[in-house]
């Protein structure tokens, strides 16, 4: 029976999201995209579907559908030996397969269409398009083959039956019987699409939500060198930026965090067919990256922003096709030779789109065994979600061998692809050495909900077959595999029937990593951010040596003895693993925090988030690198050269202006404008006028406001609250706030002449009590009288709170004492303190605590 070519082929122009059953999931977006996006400047290269219905008739004028019919009767796809001979067996029937004559006369022909429009022989890559594929709720990712750079009408053939033959992979029979597809009911379409030419620059996968934490007003943007294949297969750990969709829209410059990716390998275009990667024409092999590439970003600020901006202009296409919020996977490719952009593909994301936004399901260890594992860690990595699983380890070297994989145990091997899903479904946990966020491992862990490390390394050489470990994926972007079974609990949150408290709750974030993985919270915002955890975790290098890096290389010279030559020279070294791509030493301390104080920021945005400045003491700082070198030693540093004191000191003031040049960064590049200030540990007045100095001289003045330019065509949806029962400030009109910690009794007693000077004060209990109790808190004589709920502190408190409402001031709490006793924050509403900011494990225990309380 003659077909006509419209059924045969159908090129992107003519292809909607509605075709999915003629050309498969993943080429009705590229014709959705093709035929409604490029008219809004986003490049997307063209090409033509060999449809569904040509798939049909292959196998039907073949006789193909009654053989393999046949092969895969009666199977059971638990017994992997039987999956794998079976499969085989059908796949090798489809490529030993003739294409009808008049199927490949029409292909012939589509693809000469091709060449007029792009040049002779045009590269293209030929995609499989299984007809359930990309849908909301499944998620074929990585079952069905792609081949890249395939030339001329011949290749275009053969691929086109490897594409087909692909749909009967291991996995893709597997995940099918789970999903409860019929092997007939799902028919496979064939995309071909001119290649860009990203051998010779980048590519990478996009992201319109964190994915770890299902955080959806980010934009995570992924890239490696040459052909994104190298990303998906986990191969490489690629260069990462995020990007805050709510301020992009409003015209800033929103790459709110950047980490410099290992990319040690990469994909490229064959020189020759016998080192191609399908042994045809074209194709593809790895290469090494060179140390220069390893060593840069694959993407400009410019291009991470363009590929931001096409990647919120695609979601809030495919939002209103699906009539509900749809964060997308996407993948782009950058063309060496004309220096363009494109998008090659996109897809819903089809873990988090289906999760109910009323529940929260929290992991975590105790503090107490937490703290008891720190010397049992056996590996670390990337953490995909936020779960704990436990199980006897499994190493496995290569696919050949999961016949050994039992159910519950952890999975440990060196990388994933789609042959090792079959066991990936049954296990507890998957531990992998390579790969990054957007690998295969962590795609299907993600959507099978397990928890998983990638890029841990080591893990198949430190860890054992048989070993009880415990997969913990719960502490933010750091996964940690522990020795033993380890005791952890499970907390299901009903976020919609929490009572509304009768005064703001705010919460306190450490390090930037817990900010996206809490952003659910019901609170007004973050009543304290630290910027010791940034530099303690991130950073690590005590600022005066970044400030002086070529000074201390110069007197490396001049030293007089070989040992400290020697010392100095470590100390370099040191600083240079610890900053690599960074010639500027001293932008990267800015970089660092800046992005730690936006990532805490952009996570409760537009609620105000308040950001202490710097409060180590000076053992604390002798700890850093290079720490030493710049540090007194102190009989009591909680009494010393610390806070306020520091800022203005000529010995630190060059240091707390790159806290300062950080802030500002945020709030008037990345468009943060909810972010406030707080000096801490300010003694007197004169203290706090001499600190707002040195911070005007850097450029942060008080109550300057922040130019916002909107993009009309940006989604403006994004401004809004995470949370809409509760009040947010409107960042339009937020001028700059600078608040100071209460936690001295000098600021209490002299509350009138600080308040002058700031805009607010902020209680820090634990500092306050031991200096109206007369105590050390690291003594562990006097500790047991260290206690908030102190009659002489209390009284300090509800002082400095009627002074702040005296004055139309803020007061808040942001100190330990309302997360560990609850009569404390009644004590501290009846007062009328404005907020009570807590640790985020105590938030929901302590808004419905409060509700219970007979407060007036």
């Amino acid at each position: 029976m003659a077909q006509t070519s419209k059924k045969f082929i159908i090129w992107f122009k003519d292809i909607r999201l509605k075709d999915v059953p003629k050309v498969g999931g993943k080429t009705a977006a590229l014709g959705e995209m093709y035929a409604n996006l490029t008219k809004r400047n986003i490049n997307i290269p063209d090409g033509f579907a060999i449809t569904a219905g040509a798939y049909r008739y292959f196998l039907r004028e073949t006789g193909l559908d009654r053989e393999i019919k046949t092969l895969l009767a009666g199977l059971k796809t638990s017994n992997l030996k039987d999956l794998q001979r079976r499969g085989k067996a059908v796949r090798e029937l489809i490529v030993r397969a003739e294409l009808p004559a008049d199927l490949k006369r029409e292909i012939r022909a589509a693809y000469r269409k091709l060449e007029r429009k792009y040049g002779k022989n045009v590269d293209t890559a030929v995609r499989s398009s299984a007809t359930a594929e990309d849908l909301p709720g499944v998620s074929f990712a990585g079952q069905h083959e792609t081949f890249l750079n395939v030339s001329g009408a011949d290749e275009v053939l053969l691929a086109t039956k490897r594409c087909i033959a692909s749909l009967f992979k291991d996995r893709a029979i597997s995940y099918r019987a789970d999903k409860g597809f019929a092997h007939s009911d799902v028919a496979l379409s064939v995309g071909v699409q001119k290649m860009v030419r990203s051998d010779l620059a980048a590519s990478g996968v996009i992201f319109t939500i964190d994915t770890e934490t299902g955080f959806d007003k980010v934009v995570v943007v992924n890239a490696s060198w040459g052909l994104g294949e190298m990303v998906v297969q986990g191969k490489v750990l690629p260069d990462e930026f995020v990007v805050f969709k709510p301020t992009l829209a409003q015209g800033f410059k929103a790459v709110i965090a950047q980490n410099l990716g290992k990319k040690t390998v990469k994909l490229v275009y064959a020189d020759s067919p016998r080192r191609s990667s399908h042994g045809g024409g074209g194709g593809t092999r790895k290469v090494a990256v060179s140390a220069r590439d390893q060593n840069r970003f694959c993407l400009t600020e410019d291009e991470v922003l363009t590929l931001a901006r096409w990647s919120v202009v695609i979601e809030e296409h495919f939002s209103k096709l699906h009539k509900r919020e749809q964060p997308m996977d996407i993948e782009w490719a950058k063309d060496g030779k004309s220096g363009e952009l494109f998008i090659v593909q996109a897809r819903p994301e089809t873990v988090h789109a289906m999760e109910s936004k009323k529940i929260y399901r929290e992991y975590r260890l105790a503090d107490k065994v937490l703290r008891q594992a720190q010397d049992k860690i056996l590996a670390e990595g990337v953490a995909v979600g936020t779960k704990i699983g436990v199980g006897k380890a499994r190493v496995i070297q290569s696919v050949r061998s999961i016949g050994a994989f039992k159910p519950g145990e952890v999975l440990v091997t060196e990388v994933t692809d789609p042959d090792w899903e079959p066991i990936m479904k049954i296990a507890a946990a998957i531990v992998t050495d390579k790969g990054g966020r957007t690998s295969h491992a962590a795609i299907v862990s993600r959507e099978l909900g397990i928890p998983c490390i990638v890029g841990a390394g080591n893990a198949t050489r430190k860890l054992k077959t048989g070993q009880v470990i415990t997969v913990d994926c719960s502490g933010g972007e750091t996964g940690h595999v522990y020795q033993g079974k380890l005791p952890f609990e499970i907390k299901e949150h009903h976020l919609d029937k929490l009572p509304k408290p009768k005064v703001k709750i705010m919460v306190n974030i450490g390090a930037p990593d817990e900010a996206f993985k809490n952003h659910y919270l019901p609170v007004n915002g973050v009543g304290l951010g630290r910027l010791e955890f940034i530099i303690a975790s991130h950073i690590k290098i005590h600022p005066n040596a970044l400030l002086e890096y070529q000074k201390l290389k110069t007197e490396n010279f001049k030293l007089k003895t070989a040992t400290e030559r020697l010392e100095r020279q470590k100390l370099i070294r040191k600083i240079d693993e610890l900053t690599p791509g960074y010639k500027d030493k001293i932008k990267f301390y800015v970089d660092e925090l800046a992005e730690g104080i936006a990532k805490i920021a952009a996570a409760f945005y537009p609620r105000e988030v308040i950001i202490r400045f710097s409060d180590f003491k000076t053992n604390e700082y002798r700890k850093l690198v290079g720490g030493e070198l710049y540090e007194p030693v102190e009989e009591n540093p909680m009494l010393g050269w610390r806070g306020a004191s520091r800022y203005y000191d000529s010995k630190f003031e060059k240091a707390f202006g790159l806290e300062v040049k950080a802030l500002r960064r945020v709030r008037e590049k990345f468009g943060l404008t909810n972010v406030v200030p707080m000096v801490p540990f300010c003694r007197t007045p004169e203290e706090g006028r001499k600190v707002i100095a040195v911070m005007e001289k850097y450029g942060l003045h008080p109550h300057k406001s922040v130019d916002i330019r909107i993009n009309p065509r940006l989604n403006q949806r994004q401004s809004a609250s995470n949370n809409p029962r509760q009040s947010a400030p409107n960042p339009r009109e937020s001028a700059l706030q600078i608040y100071v910690m209460c936690e001295i009794p000098s600021n209490i007693l002299l509350a009138d002449e600080f308040l002058d000077v700031f805009d607010g004060m902020s209680i820090g209990s634990n500092d306050l009590t031991q200096l109206v109790l007369g105590l050390d808190r690291d003594s562990g004589t006097v500790s047991h009288i260290a206690n908030e709920n102190d009659p002489a502190v209390r009284k300090m408190i509800a002082e400095v709170i009627a002074k702040c409402r005296t004055r139309k001031k803020y007061s808040g709490i942001c100190g330990q004492a309302p997360s560990d006793y609850p009569d404390f924050a009644a004590f501290l509403i009846k007062q009328g303190i404005e907020s009570i900011s807590l640790n985020p494990d105590t938030v929901i225990k302590t808004i419905l605590r409060l509700a219970k309380s007979r407060l007036p």
